[in-house]
């Protein structure tokens, strides 16, 4: 049964990266794509965070320490958080259909979706990742997994602000009507 505690997280996140390459076939084209550097920096910032939640190599002692007991309670807690942000961020991509990039674009015949998840908050699939990875650092239990979730929580930040630019200039008063009455990331809040 051990091996099921150690599998479960990886091999959700495995299948919820295949399911994202998968559902990229078939996007619109793109008009116009952010700078290859932010790109780049985003990747460098994402492999920093795998290594920090997949890795037990890393010669820094407090990474290890433990915010709170790790046990079943901190595993069921972090694996139904997880399961909760994935599924939001698959129904959030499924509902962008064509109009979905991992990089910051405006499609050609790009449109403002303001449906669905996007009637909850701006930037649902950030918010269900973001929940995944929270989800993840409460599990493994370990600064490690808070700095790794900080690390992407930044970068995906950083990514929005970008979007919210280009979208206001794509949409308008249009965008910021939907900006003023949607949270970005936290429904009601943030």
């Amino acid at each position: 049964m051990l091996w099921f505690y150690e599998a479960f997280f990886p091999v959700l996140w495995i299948a919820f990266l295949i399911y994202w390459r998968i559902k990229a076939a078939g996007t619109k084209t793109n008009q116009r794509l952010e700078p290859a550097a932010s790109r780049i920096l985003r990747t460098v910032i994402f492999l920093i965070a795998i290594a920090l939640f997949f890795t037990t190599r890393i010669p820094l002692r407090w990474l290890y320490l433990e915010p709170w007991p790790a046990g079943l309670w901190a595993f069921w807690v972090g694996a139904a958080v997880m399961v909760a942000g994935l599924l939001f961020a698959i129904w959030a991509r499924a509902h962008l259909g064509g109009n979905w990039s991992s990089e910051v674009t405006i499609k050609q015949g790009h449109e403002l979706i303001t449906t669905g998840p996007y009637a909850v908050v701006r930037h649902p699939i950030y918010t269900g990742i973001l929940a995944g990875l929270l989800g993840s650092a409460i599990a493994l239990s370990q600064v490690r997994g808070l700095i790794a979730f900080a690390l992407i929580f930044l970068m995906l930040w950083l990514k929005l602000r970008m979007e919210e630019q280009w979208m206001r200039s794509q949409f308008g008063e249009t965008y910021a009507a939907y900006a003023h009455q949607t949270a970005a990331l936290v429904p009601y809040l943030f």
